[in-house]
Protein backbone atom coordinates (compact mmCIF):
# COMPACT_ATOMS: atom_id res chain seq x y z
CA UNK A 1 0.00 0.00 0.00
CA UNK A 2 0.97 3.15 -0.79
CA UNK A 3 1.97 5.31 2.45
CA UNK A 4 1.31 9.01 1.86
CA UNK A 5 3.29 11.74 3.63
CA UNK A 6 3.45 15.79 2.26
CA UNK A 7 5.34 18.85 1.54
CA UNK A 8 1.63 20.90 1.49
CA UNK A 9 1.37 23.50 -0.38
CA UNK A 10 -1.21 23.73 -2.68
CA UNK A 11 -1.33 20.91 -5.53
CA UNK A 12 -0.22 17.24 -6.20
CA UNK A 13 -0.15 13.64 -5.68
CA UNK A 14 0.17 11.32 -3.19
CA UNK A 15 3.21 9.05 -3.90
CA UNK A 16 6.05 7.47 -1.32
CA UNK A 17 7.15 7.82 2.23
CA UNK A 18 10.05 10.61 1.24
CA UNK A 19 8.77 11.94 -1.77
CA UNK A 20 8.31 15.57 -1.79
CA UNK A 21 4.57 15.92 -2.24
CA UNK A 22 2.03 18.81 -2.91
CA UNK A 23 -1.32 19.74 -2.21
CA UNK A 24 -4.14 20.82 -4.09
CA UNK A 25 -6.30 24.21 -3.21
CA UNK A 26 -10.01 23.08 -4.06
CA UNK A 27 -11.42 25.75 -3.10
CA UNK A 28 -9.07 28.18 -5.61
CA UNK A 29 -9.40 25.71 -8.74
CA UNK A 30 -11.85 24.86 -11.03
CA UNK A 31 -13.36 20.95 -11.50
CA UNK A 32 -13.77 20.39 -7.86
CA UNK A 33 -16.87 18.01 -7.64
CA UNK A 34 -17.59 18.38 -3.50
CA UNK A 35 -18.52 14.12 -2.34
CA UNK A 36 -19.62 16.29 0.75
CA UNK A 37 -22.92 14.74 2.54
CA UNK A 38 -24.37 11.33 3.99
CA UNK A 39 -21.90 8.28 3.82
CA UNK A 40 -22.71 4.89 4.81
CA UNK A 41 -21.11 3.71 7.68
CA UNK A 42 -20.12 0.19 9.74
CA UNK A 43 -18.42 0.35 12.87
CA UNK A 44 -15.90 -2.22 13.56
CA UNK A 45 -14.41 -2.29 17.45
CA UNK A 46 -12.96 -5.51 16.69
CA UNK A 47 -10.98 -5.10 13.75
CA UNK A 48 -12.73 -7.07 11.24
CA UNK A 49 -13.45 -5.28 8.58
CA UNK A 50 -10.14 -6.12 6.72
CA UNK A 51 -10.23 -9.69 6.86
CA UNK A 52 -13.93 -9.21 5.72
CA UNK A 53 -13.00 -7.29 2.77
CA UNK A 54 -15.65 -5.01 4.07
CA UNK A 55 -13.22 -2.39 1.18
CA UNK A 56 -14.71 -4.56 -1.68
CA UNK A 57 -18.29 -3.88 -1.15
CA UNK A 58 -19.36 -7.00 -2.30
CA UNK A 59 -22.97 -7.40 -3.25
CA UNK A 60 -24.01 -11.01 -3.17
CA UNK A 61 -24.93 -12.51 -6.83
CA UNK A 62 -25.83 -16.12 -6.61
CA UNK A 63 -28.34 -17.74 -4.55
CA UNK A 64 -26.25 -19.76 -2.12
CA UNK A 65 -24.09 -16.08 -1.64
CA UNK A 66 -24.25 -14.31 1.84
CA UNK A 67 -22.24 -11.68 3.62
CA UNK A 68 -21.59 -11.11 6.71
CA UNK A 69 -21.57 -7.15 6.23
CA UNK A 70 -23.44 -4.22 4.40
CA UNK A 71 -22.71 -0.76 3.88
CA UNK A 72 -26.73 0.01 3.03
CA UNK A 73 -29.78 0.06 5.29
CA UNK A 74 -27.96 0.92 8.64
CA UNK A 75 -25.55 3.78 10.20
CA UNK A 76 -25.92 7.30 7.96
CA UNK A 77 -22.97 9.55 8.63
CA UNK A 78 -22.20 13.35 7.30
CA UNK A 79 -19.49 14.08 6.16
CA UNK A 80 -17.76 16.72 7.18
CA UNK A 81 -18.13 15.84 10.64
CA UNK A 82 -17.17 13.99 13.66
CA UNK A 83 -18.42 10.57 14.72
CA UNK A 84 -18.66 10.91 18.20
CA UNK A 85 -21.19 13.30 18.10
CA UNK A 86 -23.31 11.95 15.11
CA UNK A 87 -24.89 8.89 18.13
CA UNK A 88 -24.89 8.86 21.30
CA UNK A 89 -22.92 5.18 21.51
CA UNK A 90 -20.00 6.58 20.05
CA UNK A 91 -19.67 9.55 22.51
CA UNK A 92 -16.61 7.88 23.99
CA UNK A 93 -15.73 5.57 20.71
CA UNK A 94 -11.97 4.86 19.56
CA UNK A 95 -11.39 2.91 17.07
CA UNK A 96 -12.30 1.52 13.09
CA UNK A 97 -15.49 3.11 11.62
CA UNK A 98 -15.49 2.08 7.66
CA UNK A 99 -17.12 5.06 5.46
CA UNK A 100 -18.91 4.50 1.82
CA UNK A 101 -20.69 6.19 -0.76
CA UNK A 102 -21.05 6.01 -4.60
CA UNK A 103 -20.46 8.90 -6.76
CA UNK A 104 -20.66 9.04 -10.15
CA UNK A 105 -17.40 10.58 -13.03
CA UNK A 106 -17.52 11.24 -16.73
CA UNK A 107 -14.16 11.20 -18.01
CA UNK A 108 -12.36 13.52 -20.34
CA UNK A 109 -9.58 12.59 -22.24
CA UNK A 110 -6.25 14.33 -20.91
CA UNK A 111 -8.07 15.31 -17.57
CA UNK A 112 -6.58 13.36 -14.17
CA UNK A 113 -8.56 13.40 -11.28
CA UNK A 114 -7.50 13.40 -7.79
CA UNK A 115 -9.61 12.54 -4.63
CA UNK A 116 -9.03 15.23 -1.71
CA UNK A 117 -9.32 15.12 1.92
CA UNK A 118 -9.41 17.86 3.75
CA UNK A 119 -8.98 15.87 7.26
CA UNK A 120 -9.33 12.97 8.67
CA UNK A 121 -8.67 11.85 12.21
CA UNK A 122 -6.53 10.34 12.81
CA UNK A 123 -5.63 7.56 10.27
CA UNK A 124 -7.09 6.83 6.82
CA UNK A 125 -6.79 4.08 4.39
CA UNK A 126 -8.77 4.73 0.84
CA UNK A 127 -10.12 2.16 -1.04
CA UNK A 128 -11.55 2.92 -5.02
CA UNK A 129 -13.81 0.12 -6.53
CA UNK A 130 -12.18 -2.34 -4.27
CA UNK A 131 -8.78 -1.15 -5.00
CA UNK A 132 -6.17 -0.30 -2.68
CA UNK A 133 -5.22 4.13 -3.25
CA UNK A 134 -3.45 4.92 -0.47
CA UNK A 135 -2.84 6.22 3.66
CA UNK A 136 -2.49 9.24 5.26
CA UNK A 137 -1.54 9.71 9.53
CA UNK A 138 -2.51 12.88 11.04
CA UNK A 139 -5.90 14.47 11.71
CA UNK A 140 -5.38 18.22 10.86
CA UNK A 141 -4.02 18.14 7.66
CA UNK A 142 -5.02 17.56 4.39
CA UNK A 143 -3.94 15.00 1.94
CA UNK A 144 -4.95 13.75 -1.43
CA UNK A 145 -4.31 11.35 -4.00
CA UNK A 146 -4.42 10.86 -8.26
CA UNK A 147 -7.17 8.33 -9.00
CA UNK A 148 -7.30 8.81 -12.30
CA UNK A 149 -6.61 5.19 -13.60
CA UNK A 150 -8.77 3.76 -10.55
CA UNK A 151 -12.12 5.63 -11.75
CA UNK A 152 -14.94 3.79 -14.01
CA UNK A 153 -16.49 6.01 -16.69
CA UNK A 154 -20.11 6.29 -14.60
CA UNK A 155 -20.33 5.32 -10.85
CA UNK A 156 -17.64 4.58 -8.92
CA UNK A 157 -17.52 3.13 -5.32
CA UNK A 158 -15.43 4.60 -2.77
CA UNK A 159 -14.62 2.79 1.04
CA UNK A 160 -12.35 4.90 3.82
CA UNK A 161 -11.17 3.14 6.69
CA UNK A 162 -10.62 5.87 9.49
CA UNK A 163 -9.02 4.93 13.04
CA UNK A 164 -9.07 7.61 15.75
CA UNK A 165 -7.58 5.27 18.39
CA UNK A 166 -4.68 6.91 20.80
CA UNK A 167 -1.69 5.75 19.76
CA UNK A 168 1.56 5.90 21.74
CA UNK A 169 3.81 6.54 18.55
CA UNK A 170 1.13 9.44 17.15
CA UNK A 171 1.29 12.53 17.34
CA UNK A 172 -0.50 13.48 19.33
CA UNK A 173 0.29 10.62 22.02
CA UNK A 174 -1.92 9.10 24.76
CA UNK A 175 -3.55 11.54 26.56
CA UNK A 176 -4.42 15.37 25.20
CA UNK A 177 -7.04 17.77 26.80
CA UNK A 178 -9.25 17.93 24.38
CA UNK A 179 -11.80 15.47 22.85
CA UNK A 180 -10.56 12.89 20.87
CA UNK A 181 -13.55 13.45 17.79
CA UNK A 182 -12.91 11.01 15.31
CA UNK A 183 -13.68 10.64 11.93
CA UNK A 184 -13.90 12.34 7.75
CA UNK A 185 -13.76 16.03 9.95
CA UNK A 186 -13.15 18.22 6.95
CA UNK A 187 -14.34 18.48 3.60
CA UNK A 188 -13.73 15.92 0.66
CA UNK A 189 -13.46 16.75 -2.99
CA UNK A 190 -12.80 14.75 -6.46
CA UNK A 191 -11.08 17.57 -8.61
CA UNK A 192 -10.60 17.10 -12.06
CA UNK A 193 -7.30 19.13 -13.21
CA UNK A 194 -5.50 19.45 -17.00
CA UNK A 195 -2.30 16.72 -17.47
CA UNK A 196 -0.04 19.32 -17.07
CA UNK A 197 -1.73 22.06 -14.31
CA UNK A 198 -0.45 24.07 -11.77
CA UNK A 199 0.71 22.10 -8.96
CA UNK A 200 2.47 24.54 -6.24
CA UNK A 201 2.61 28.41 -6.04
CA UNK A 202 3.70 30.60 -3.44
CA UNK A 203 3.19 34.37 -3.95
CA UNK A 204 4.42 36.58 -1.20
CA UNK A 205 6.55 39.68 0.02
CA UNK A 206 10.52 38.78 0.04
CA UNK A 207 11.38 38.80 3.71
CA UNK A 208 12.23 41.98 5.23
CA UNK A 209 10.70 44.00 1.94
CA UNK A 210 7.61 45.84 1.22
CA UNK A 211 7.99 46.82 -2.69
CA UNK A 212 9.29 43.02 -4.00
CA UNK A 213 7.06 40.04 -4.45
CA UNK A 214 8.47 36.69 -4.09
CA UNK A 215 7.86 33.05 -4.37
CA UNK A 216 7.44 30.15 -7.74
CA UNK A 217 5.03 28.20 -9.12
CA UNK A 218 5.45 24.55 -9.59
CA UNK A 219 3.80 22.69 -12.95
CA UNK A 220 2.43 18.96 -12.03
CA UNK A 221 3.15 16.72 -15.43
CA UNK A 222 5.54 18.99 -17.03
CA UNK A 223 8.18 17.60 -19.07
CA UNK A 224 9.74 20.43 -20.83
CA UNK A 225 9.78 24.27 -20.46
CA UNK A 226 5.93 25.93 -20.36
CA UNK A 227 4.59 29.05 -19.86
CA UNK A 228 2.78 30.39 -17.02
CA UNK A 229 0.95 33.56 -16.24
CA UNK A 230 0.79 35.47 -13.02
CA UNK A 231 -1.89 37.76 -12.62
CA UNK A 232 -2.71 40.71 -9.99
CA UNK A 233 -4.76 43.11 -11.78
CA UNK A 234 -5.17 45.16 -8.71
CA UNK A 235 -1.11 45.78 -8.41
CA UNK A 236 -0.88 46.17 -12.27
CA UNK A 237 1.03 42.81 -12.66
CA UNK A 238 0.67 40.89 -15.90
CA UNK A 239 3.83 38.27 -15.63
CA UNK A 240 4.64 35.66 -18.66
CA UNK A 241 6.69 33.26 -16.93
CA UNK A 242 8.68 30.21 -18.53
CA UNK A 243 9.14 26.96 -16.01
CA UNK A 244 12.32 25.07 -16.50
CA UNK A 245 12.21 21.48 -17.97
CA UNK A 246 10.78 20.36 -14.41
CA UNK A 247 8.14 22.52 -14.74
CA UNK A 248 9.51 24.93 -12.04
CA UNK A 249 10.00 28.90 -12.73
CA UNK A 250 11.02 31.36 -9.60
CA UNK A 251 10.15 34.97 -9.99
CA UNK A 252 10.62 38.12 -8.36
CA UNK A 253 8.77 41.57 -9.03
CA UNK A 254 8.72 44.58 -7.72
CA UNK A 255 5.11 45.81 -6.50
CA UNK A 256 3.37 48.16 -4.06
CA UNK A 257 1.07 46.50 -2.73
CA UNK A 258 -1.41 48.75 -0.05
CA UNK A 259 -0.15 46.19 3.69
CA UNK A 260 -2.07 43.92 5.07
CA UNK A 261 -2.75 44.91 8.76
CA UNK A 262 -5.60 43.59 11.30
CA UNK A 263 -7.01 47.26 10.77
CA UNK A 264 -7.14 47.06 6.90
CA UNK A 265 -6.59 43.06 5.99
CA UNK A 266 -6.31 44.33 2.22
CA UNK A 267 -5.94 41.16 0.00
CA UNK A 268 -5.69 40.99 -3.79
CA UNK A 269 -7.30 38.63 -6.45
CA UNK A 270 -3.97 36.44 -7.65
CA UNK A 271 -4.42 34.37 -10.78
CA UNK A 272 -2.12 31.63 -11.98
CA UNK A 273 -2.70 29.79 -15.44
CA UNK A 274 -1.04 27.44 -17.47
CA UNK A 275 -3.34 27.29 -20.91
CA UNK A 276 -6.72 26.63 -19.27
CA UNK A 277 -5.67 25.54 -16.22
CA UNK A 278 -6.65 28.57 -13.64
CA UNK A 279 -5.64 29.03 -10.05
CA UNK A 280 -7.08 31.97 -8.50
CA UNK A 281 -6.45 32.41 -5.11
CA UNK A 282 -6.95 36.07 -2.16
CA UNK A 283 -3.69 36.75 -0.93
CA UNK A 284 -2.42 39.52 1.63
CA UNK A 285 0.96 41.02 1.94
CA UNK A 286 2.55 42.04 4.77
CA UNK A 287 6.53 41.39 7.21
CA UNK A 288 6.83 40.12 10.53
CA UNK A 289 9.80 40.18 12.38
CA UNK A 290 11.19 40.33 15.93
CA UNK A 291 14.25 43.61 17.23
CA UNK A 292 15.17 42.37 20.43
CA UNK A 293 11.72 42.16 22.34
CA UNK A 294 9.75 43.33 19.78
CA UNK A 295 7.54 41.96 16.90
CA UNK A 296 7.14 44.14 13.87
CA UNK A 297 4.35 43.97 11.58
CA UNK A 298 5.29 45.59 8.29
CA UNK A 299 8.23 47.12 10.11
CA UNK A 300 6.11 48.53 13.53
CA UNK A 301 5.57 46.92 16.86
CA UNK A 302 2.42 45.42 17.65
CA UNK A 303 1.05 44.07 20.93
CA UNK A 304 -1.25 40.35 20.38
CA UNK A 305 -4.28 40.81 21.77
CA UNK A 306 -5.02 37.22 21.27
CA UNK A 307 -7.13 34.30 22.69
CA UNK A 308 -7.07 30.48 22.34
CA UNK A 309 -9.50 28.36 20.82
CA UNK A 310 -10.23 24.70 19.98
CA UNK A 311 -12.04 23.61 16.60
CA UNK A 312 -14.96 23.03 17.95
CA UNK A 313 -18.85 24.40 18.15
CA UNK A 314 -19.58 23.57 22.24
CA UNK A 315 -23.38 24.57 21.41
CA UNK A 316 -23.20 21.47 19.13
CA UNK A 317 -20.73 19.21 21.16
CA UNK A 318 -18.87 18.20 17.79
CA UNK A 319 -16.17 19.17 15.24
CA UNK A 320 -16.74 23.07 13.70
CA UNK A 321 -16.32 22.32 10.00
CA UNK A 322 -18.33 24.49 7.83
CA UNK A 323 -18.29 28.25 6.69
CA UNK A 324 -21.10 29.02 9.28
CA UNK A 325 -19.38 27.52 12.41
CA UNK A 326 -16.15 29.40 11.26
CA UNK A 327 -18.10 32.62 11.48
CA UNK A 328 -19.61 31.58 14.70
CA UNK A 329 -15.75 31.19 16.16
CA UNK A 330 -14.37 34.48 14.70
CA UNK A 331 -17.33 36.79 15.23
CA UNK A 332 -16.62 36.21 18.99
CA UNK A 333 -13.15 36.32 18.88
CA UNK A 334 -13.28 40.32 17.34
CA UNK A 335 -16.01 40.57 19.57
CA UNK A 336 -13.60 40.34 22.50
CA UNK A 337 -11.22 43.05 20.77
CA UNK A 338 -8.55 40.63 19.21
CA UNK A 339 -6.03 40.87 16.86
CA UNK A 340 -4.26 37.39 17.29
CA UNK A 341 -5.64 33.83 17.57
CA UNK A 342 -3.89 30.79 19.19
CA UNK A 343 -5.28 28.23 16.96
CA UNK A 344 -4.19 25.02 19.06
CA UNK A 345 -3.13 23.04 19.68
CA UNK A 346 -3.51 21.96 15.51
CA UNK A 347 -3.51 23.48 11.94
CA UNK A 348 -6.98 24.07 11.56
CA UNK A 349 -9.70 23.91 8.75
CA UNK A 350 -9.26 26.02 6.03
CA UNK A 351 -12.41 27.76 6.88
CA UNK A 352 -11.46 28.70 10.07
CA UNK A 353 -8.10 30.71 8.96
CA UNK A 354 -8.81 31.51 5.70
CA UNK A 355 -11.56 33.81 7.51
CA UNK A 356 -9.12 34.91 10.44
CA UNK A 357 -7.34 36.43 7.78
CA UNK A 358 -9.93 38.53 6.10
CA UNK A 359 -10.90 39.56 9.79
CA UNK A 360 -7.51 40.58 9.95
CA UNK A 361 -6.83 38.36 12.30
CA UNK A 362 -2.94 37.14 13.02
CA UNK A 363 -2.22 33.66 13.34
CA UNK A 364 -0.51 31.21 15.35
CA UNK A 365 -0.37 28.02 14.11
CA UNK A 366 0.93 25.06 15.37
CA UNK A 367 1.73 21.31 15.07
CA UNK A 368 0.33 18.62 17.77
CA UNK A 369 3.11 18.05 19.50
CA UNK A 370 1.96 17.76 22.68
CA UNK A 371 3.05 16.59 26.05
CA UNK A 372 3.81 13.03 26.15
CA UNK A 373 5.34 11.92 22.63
CA UNK A 374 7.67 9.27 22.62
CA UNK A 375 10.73 11.77 21.50
CA UNK A 376 12.95 9.04 21.93
CA UNK A 377 11.50 7.22 19.13
CA UNK A 378 12.94 8.21 15.55
CA UNK A 379 9.71 7.14 13.83
CA UNK A 380 8.48 10.44 15.77
CA UNK A 381 10.52 12.97 13.91
CA UNK A 382 10.16 11.52 11.04
CA UNK A 383 6.47 12.68 11.70
CA UNK A 384 6.12 15.32 13.57
CA UNK A 385 8.21 16.77 9.71
CA UNK A 386 5.43 15.24 7.47
CA UNK A 387 3.21 17.44 9.48
CA UNK A 388 4.90 20.18 9.92
CA UNK A 389 5.49 19.89 5.91
CA UNK A 390 1.70 19.51 5.35
CA UNK A 391 0.87 22.98 7.64
CA UNK A 392 3.65 24.80 6.35
CA UNK A 393 2.84 23.80 2.71
CA UNK A 394 -1.09 24.63 3.20
CA UNK A 395 -1.03 27.71 4.27
CA UNK A 396 2.41 29.69 3.23
CA UNK A 397 0.04 32.10 1.32
CA UNK A 398 -1.86 33.06 4.55
CA UNK A 399 -0.60 36.69 5.32
CA UNK A 400 -2.75 35.96 9.04
CA UNK A 401 -0.29 33.50 9.65
CA UNK A 402 2.69 35.32 11.47
CA UNK A 403 4.15 32.55 13.57
CA UNK A 404 4.94 28.54 13.07
CA UNK A 405 4.61 26.80 16.52
CA UNK A 406 6.76 23.54 16.77
CA UNK A 407 5.51 22.37 20.42
CA UNK A 408 3.33 22.91 23.36
CA UNK A 409 4.07 22.05 27.23
CA UNK A 410 7.08 19.24 26.25
CA UNK A 411 9.29 18.33 28.80
CA UNK A 412 13.21 18.88 27.98
CA UNK A 413 15.21 15.97 27.52
CA UNK A 414 18.42 15.04 24.68
CA UNK A 415 15.72 13.29 22.85
CA UNK A 416 13.18 16.22 22.67
CA UNK A 417 15.69 19.19 22.22
CA UNK A 418 17.24 16.87 19.24
CA UNK A 419 14.28 16.13 18.09
CA UNK A 420 12.55 19.77 18.47
CA UNK A 421 15.47 21.57 17.29
CA UNK A 422 15.90 20.11 14.01
CA UNK A 423 12.04 21.32 13.31
CA UNK A 424 13.02 25.30 14.34
CA UNK A 425 15.52 24.47 11.29
CA UNK A 426 13.35 22.76 9.30
CA UNK A 427 10.95 25.46 9.35
CA UNK A 428 12.92 28.25 8.31
CA UNK A 429 14.16 26.08 5.32
CA UNK A 430 10.34 25.68 4.33
CA UNK A 431 9.65 28.80 5.33
CA UNK A 432 12.22 31.72 6.41
CA UNK A 433 9.63 34.59 6.30
CA UNK A 434 7.47 33.49 9.70
CA UNK A 435 8.73 33.49 12.99
CA UNK A 436 9.13 30.23 15.04
CA UNK A 437 7.73 29.70 18.17
CA UNK A 438 7.02 27.27 21.01
CA UNK A 439 4.95 27.36 23.92
CA UNK A 440 7.06 26.31 27.21
CA UNK A 441 4.95 25.22 31.20
CA UNK A 442 8.44 24.94 32.39
CA UNK A 443 9.07 28.62 34.30
CA UNK A 444 10.39 28.32 37.54
CA UNK A 445 10.19 30.65 40.87
CA UNK A 446 13.40 32.39 42.75
CA UNK A 447 11.75 33.12 45.91
CA UNK A 448 15.01 35.37 47.00
CA UNK A 449 14.14 37.53 43.66
CA UNK A 450 10.69 36.99 43.34
CA UNK A 451 11.19 36.57 39.77
CA UNK A 452 10.42 34.03 37.09
CA UNK A 453 12.74 32.63 34.81
CA UNK A 454 13.71 29.16 32.51
CA UNK A 455 16.51 27.26 31.58
CA UNK A 456 15.81 25.06 28.34
CA UNK A 457 18.25 25.07 25.17
CA UNK A 458 14.86 25.34 23.08
CA UNK A 459 14.29 28.79 23.83
CA UNK A 460 17.57 29.76 23.10
CA UNK A 461 16.80 28.76 19.33
CA UNK A 462 12.95 29.63 18.62
CA UNK A 463 12.18 33.38 17.90
CA UNK A 464 9.36 33.74 19.94
CA UNK A 465 8.59 32.08 23.46
CA UNK A 466 5.20 31.40 24.29
CA UNK A 467 4.88 31.14 28.10
CA UNK A 468 1.78 28.72 29.59
CA UNK A 469 1.68 29.41 33.38
CA UNK A 470 -1.79 29.00 35.59
CA UNK A 471 -1.05 31.18 38.07
CA UNK A 472 -3.92 31.30 40.26
CA UNK A 473 -5.31 28.13 39.51
CA UNK A 474 -2.73 25.11 39.21
CA UNK A 475 -0.26 27.14 40.85
CA UNK A 476 -0.59 30.35 43.48
CA UNK A 477 0.65 33.04 43.26
CA UNK A 478 4.24 33.08 45.04
CA UNK A 479 3.61 36.71 46.33
CA UNK A 480 1.68 39.29 45.65
CA UNK A 481 1.27 39.78 41.62
CA UNK A 482 2.41 43.35 41.29
CA UNK A 483 5.49 42.12 42.82
CA UNK A 484 6.41 39.33 40.70
CA UNK A 485 9.76 39.73 38.10
CA UNK A 486 9.89 38.17 34.96
CA UNK A 487 13.19 37.24 33.71
CA UNK A 488 12.17 34.75 30.62
CA UNK A 489 14.46 35.48 27.13
CA UNK A 490 14.84 38.75 27.30
CA UNK A 491 16.08 39.36 24.25
CA UNK A 492 13.15 37.90 22.67
CA UNK A 493 9.72 38.39 22.56
CA UNK A 494 7.31 36.10 25.35
CA UNK A 495 4.03 35.84 24.80
CA UNK A 496 1.96 34.30 27.25
CA UNK A 497 0.34 32.12 25.55
CA UNK A 498 -1.63 30.41 28.24
CA UNK A 499 -3.42 31.28 31.34
CA UNK A 500 -6.56 31.59 33.08
CA UNK A 501 -8.75 28.74 35.48
CA UNK A 502 -12.28 27.51 35.48
CA UNK A 503 -15.37 28.66 35.91
CA UNK A 504 -18.79 27.47 35.83
CA UNK A 505 -21.67 29.85 34.04
CA UNK A 506 -23.81 31.51 36.88
CA UNK A 507 -21.75 30.39 39.74
CA UNK A 508 -21.38 32.97 42.05
CA UNK A 509 -19.11 33.48 45.39
CA UNK A 510 -15.92 34.67 46.96
CA UNK A 511 -13.66 35.88 44.75
CA UNK A 512 -11.19 34.10 46.89
CA UNK A 513 -12.28 30.76 46.95
CA UNK A 514 -11.42 28.46 44.44
CA UNK A 515 -13.32 25.36 44.65
CA UNK A 516 -16.36 27.04 44.12
CA UNK A 517 -15.73 26.88 40.78
CA UNK A 518 -17.20 30.41 40.66
CA UNK A 519 -17.38 33.24 37.71
CA UNK A 520 -16.31 35.39 40.35
CA UNK A 521 -12.49 33.45 41.38
CA UNK A 522 -12.10 33.25 37.40
CA UNK A 523 -12.16 36.90 37.33
CA UNK A 524 -9.85 37.68 39.86
CA UNK A 525 -7.33 35.18 38.33
CA UNK A 526 -7.78 37.43 34.91
CA UNK A 527 -7.21 40.85 36.92
CA UNK A 528 -4.07 39.81 39.04
CA UNK A 529 -2.59 37.95 36.19
CA UNK A 530 -3.15 41.49 34.12
CA UNK A 531 -1.52 43.30 37.06
CA UNK A 532 1.90 40.54 36.58
CA UNK A 533 1.58 41.14 33.08
CA UNK A 534 2.75 45.13 34.15
CA UNK A 535 6.22 43.58 35.13
CA UNK A 536 7.23 41.90 31.70
CA UNK A 537 9.30 44.06 29.85
CA UNK A 538 9.56 41.86 26.73
CA UNK A 539 5.80 41.34 26.92
CA UNK A 540 4.48 41.17 23.52
CA UNK A 541 1.07 39.72 23.43
CA UNK A 542 -1.33 37.53 25.20
CA UNK A 543 -3.70 34.72 24.57
CA UNK A 544 -5.77 34.06 27.48
CA UNK A 545 -6.66 29.82 27.42
CA UNK A 546 -9.70 29.57 26.11
CA UNK A 547 -12.38 31.22 24.26
CA UNK A 548 -15.13 28.69 24.84
CA UNK A 549 -15.63 25.55 26.87
CA UNK A 550 -14.84 22.53 25.35
CA UNK A 551 -15.02 19.17 26.02
CA UNK A 552 -12.04 16.96 27.45
CA UNK A 553 -12.85 13.62 29.08
CA UNK A 554 -9.96 13.62 31.09
CA UNK A 555 -12.07 16.64 33.30
CA UNK A 556 -13.85 14.39 35.82
CA UNK A 557 -15.24 16.79 38.28
CA UNK A 558 -19.13 15.48 38.20
CA UNK A 559 -20.67 18.99 39.29
CA UNK A 560 -19.13 21.28 37.56
CA UNK A 561 -16.95 19.38 34.55
CA UNK A 562 -18.68 16.40 33.66
CA UNK A 563 -16.04 16.14 30.63
CA UNK A 564 -15.59 19.55 29.78
CA UNK A 565 -12.98 22.04 30.61
CA UNK A 566 -14.53 25.40 31.87
CA UNK A 567 -11.49 27.37 31.66
CA UNK A 568 -13.75 29.35 28.47
CA UNK A 569 -14.46 32.86 28.80
CA UNK A 570 -17.56 32.08 27.36
CA UNK A 571 -19.94 28.84 28.40
CA UNK A 572 -20.22 26.01 25.86
CA UNK A 573 -24.16 27.75 25.24
CA UNK A 574 -22.45 31.01 24.48
CA UNK A 575 -22.88 33.01 27.59
CA UNK A 576 -19.97 35.36 28.58
CA UNK A 577 -18.65 34.91 31.64
CA UNK A 578 -16.95 37.91 34.16
CA UNK A 579 -13.92 37.06 32.90
CA UNK A 580 -14.76 37.53 29.16
CA UNK A 581 -15.15 41.39 30.23
CA UNK A 582 -11.52 41.75 31.84
CA UNK A 583 -10.09 40.71 29.04
CA UNK A 584 -12.21 43.12 26.79
CA UNK A 585 -10.97 46.16 29.19
CA UNK A 586 -7.31 45.06 28.71
CA UNK A 587 -7.62 44.92 25.17
CA UNK A 588 -9.96 47.79 24.68
CA UNK A 589 -7.21 49.76 26.49
CA UNK A 590 -4.20 48.36 24.17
Amino acid sequence: MKTLTLLLACFGFATSLMAQNFMMNPYGCEGATSLNGKWNAIIDPFSRGKAGRFYENRQAKEKSEFLEYSFEHGLRLEVPGDFNSQAPELLYYEGNVWYQRHFDVKKTEGMRQFLYFAGVSYEAEIWINGQEVGQHEGGFTPFQFDVTDLLADGTNDIVVLVNNERRVDGIPAMDFDWWNYGGILRDVFLVERATVHVLDYKVQLAKGKADTLTGHVQLAGAKQANPVKLSIPELGIEQELTTDATGKTIFTIAADPVLWTPENPKMYAVEISHGNDVVRDEIGFRTIETDGPKILLNGKPVFLKGINFHEEIPQRAGRAYSDADAAMIISEVKALGCNFIRTAHYPQNERIVRLAEKNGLMIWSEIPLWQGIEFSNPAILQKAEDMLREMVYRDKNRAGIIIWSIANETSPSDYRDKVLTELVQLTRELDDTRLVAAAFDNCRYNKETNTFFIKDKLSEVVDVVGVNKYLGWYNRFPTDPSKIKWDVAPDKPLIMSEFGGEAMFGVRGPADVAHNWSEDYQEAIYRQNYTMFANIPNLAGTSPWVLFDFRSPRRCHQKFQNGWNRKGLVSDKGQRKLAWWVVKEFYDAR
